[in-house]
This record gives C-alpha cells, structure tokens and sequence, in this order.
C-alpha cells in the first residue's frame, strides 16, 4: 500500500485526496485513535501513578514534621517581632514572642528549633567576649525555651560571627582567622548552652577539630547527654545573604586595611563550591571526633553532597535549606511566577530524597501546615 504522494514529486492531489490516502493507510494497518492496547507492553509504570490513592502507595519518600527543624532568629527587647526584609514571612522576635513561636511550632509536631541571636553592634568585639557572658541573650533564651516548653530540642550555634565585630565565624589576627584560638572559645560556648538548657549544639564555623575539641569540653562539665550536630559539609555560598542580613552578620571588609586586615569572605574556612569528595573526608573526621549528627549546608544547590554524605553517614543527616533558597521561592510566588506551597514542598521532598533524614528550613511552620 503506498501512502501519499512525496513533497516535490511534480504530482499534485487535492487536500481531500491527500487525507483519504492517509485513512486508508491507518485502516490497512488496524490503528485507530482508540486503541488503548494496541502495544503489549507486560510492564506499565503509569499503572502506579494512575489515581491518588495508588501513587500515595507507591510513594518512595515521604515528608512529615518529624523531619523538619525551624530555625528562629531572636533579639533583644519585649514584645517585639521585626521582619526580615529580605525573607518575607521571616522575624526576629524578643524573648517573649520566641516563646510563643516555639509553641505553636510543637503544636504544629515540629520537634526541634535552631536558634540563632541578633547581637547589638555594640556588643560586638574582636574576640566574641559577650559570647562567654552567661546572662546575656542567647543563654536566657534557650532558658526561656525550655521553661515553656520542656519536650522542643534546642539547638544552640557556636560560631562567633554573630558577636564578631569582624563578622567572621572565628577571631581575625594577622588577616586570618585562626583555628585553635577559636575552637578555644567555642567550647566555652558550648559549655554554657548545655548549663542554660541546649539539647543539641551545632558548631557551624568549620574549624579543624572543633567536634572534638567540644565533645571534651562538654562531657569534662558533665553535659554528656548534649549531642552535637556537625556543620559537616558548610560551603562559602553565596545563598547566605538573607541570613546574615537577619543577624548583620557578614565579613567587616569595608574596614580601614591600614586599621586592620579582614579577609572579605569565607573561603578559607568554608568549603569550596567546587568539591564533593572533600565532604566525605569532613564527615569522616567529624565522626571519628564523636558527632551525633552531620550537616550539609545549603541543601538544593548540593543534593548530590547530601546523597554522598548519606552514603557513608551511620549517623542522621541534616541538610539546611538556607535563606537564599527560600527567599528564591518567595519573591517569585509574591510576583506569581511559581506556586509557593507546590514548590516548597517539591524542594523539601527532593531534600529527603538526595539522602536528608533532618531539615532545616524557614519553610518549617508552613510545610507543617500543609501536610497536616
């Protein structure tokens, strides 16, 4: 049976002419727009994605508050929230309003918060001696949190940007930040949040040695019940400006250098975008020194890290979805180009799926609600 006349042959038919011939062609092999079973194919994957009900049963990962920690900024004062500017939904709340966040967060099933404190300029110093003070902010709030609401995990951060007149992570001399005269002050740190409270301290600095360096420190002070999550795999991103516009944070460098020399960034300290493998070799040293958890930090641009570090973890691994990844979803979904709950919750399952048994993400209380 020949079908119609080839383009360009010289023969002309008519359009009629042209779909007649096509017609007896799909006739002649018994092909018609109905047939659903003309192919036997013995395996159909869009079998289990036929209803609802099906696909929730064939479901591989799964999403549940169980997975989920809230990070909460707080500041000093009474009675007061402050929004974020650059992450709509986001606050700084004083002590009291934390307390009522962090319970309506267990309310919710979310079982733990990683608190982060936004320090007064004023307070700030070279070397992060208000850190050390144990009435000051971050201690009474982990206090405060506790007292109201007992059964919330805690989780304290250590590093010292947030009291670095420097803005860095750790103590400035000579232009660089210095590993061991850091890790010094950090297991003080550690020591004083397990005293006011903390369940879980989590060193997000990436000095050589801290997890141990903190893990001695804590069980000399009797705090051996206080687990430590490790900032395993923490890259120099540039997802973090959110956050460190939350707590004012970042790198001084606009310092006079005859005053002071101050590295304008994290890079040598912080993992280079580049590298996967060097995360494993970092897990693998943070678990000799005795961590209880590890972490990857940001989550969506380095699933494949977080898959890595699964692969070879025999302990949970958290992932965080950092503020530039969740200021990303919300500034399209206020201009309508993406679907916010849709979205966040598509990140949030890939998060999971990569390898993440923990995530940390801004998206906490409202990923809660939706899967209620």
């Amino acid at each position: 049976m020949k079908g119609p006349s080839p383009v360009g042959t010289g023969t002309r038919i008519s359009p009629l002419a042209f779909l007649a011939s096509f017609q007896q062609l799909d006739t002649t092999l018994n092909v018609t727009p109905d047939d659903r079973s003309h192919y036997e194919l013995p395996i159909r994957p869009r079998r289990l994605r036929r209803t609802e009900n099906i696909r929730r049963m064939a479901r591989e990962t799964r999403l549940s508050t169980d997975n989920l920690i809230a990070p909460l900024f707080v500041m000093d004062g009474e009675n007061e929230r402050e929004e974020v500017s650059s992450m709509p939904d986001t606050e700084r709340h004083t002590i009291d309003r934390l307390v009522d966040k962090a319970e309506t967060l267990s309310d919710l099933g979310i079982p733990a918060v990683a608190l982060f404190p936004a320090i007064p300029e004023s307070l700030k110093t070279p070397d992060a001696e208000h850190a050390l003070e144990p009435d000051h902010l971050y201690p009474n709030a982990v206090r405060a949190l506790k007292d109201a609401v007992p059964e919330l995990m805690v989780i304290t951060d250590t590093a010292l940007d947030p009291y670095n007149s420097d803005g860095h992570d750790g103590i400035v001399r000579d232009g660089e930040i210095v590993n061991d005269a850091t890790i010094d002050v950090m297991c003080d740190m550690a020591v004083l949040h397990a005293e006011a409270g903390a369940d879980i301290v989590a060193p997000s600095d990436m000095m050589d040695g801290r997890v141990g360096a903190i893990r001695r420190a804590l069980d000399d002070a009797g705090h051996t019940n206080t687990a430590i999550l490790s900032y395993t795999a923490k890259y120099s991103s540039s997802y973090y400006g959110p956050f460190r516009d939350a707590l004012d944070s970042a790198p001084k460098s606009e310092q006079d250098p005859a005053e002071k020399a101050i590295p304008e960034n994290k890079d040598t300290y912080q993992m280079d975008p580049s590298n996967g493998e060097e995360a494993v070799r970092e897990l693998m040293l943070d678990l000799d020194e005795g961590a209880d958890m590890v972490m990857v930090k940001p989550a969506l641009p380095y699933l494949d890290v977080i898959h890595r570090v699964k692969q070879h973890s025999d302990v949970p691994v958290a992932a965080y979805n950092v503020s530039g990844e969740y200021a990303m979803i919300k500034a399209a979904a206020q201009q309508g180009w993406l679907d916010e709950k849709k979205c966040a919750l598509e990140a949030l399952t890939g998060i999971r799926r990569a390898g993440a048994d923990l995530i940390l993400t801004y998206f906490a209380e409202s990923a809660a609600r939706w899967i209620r």
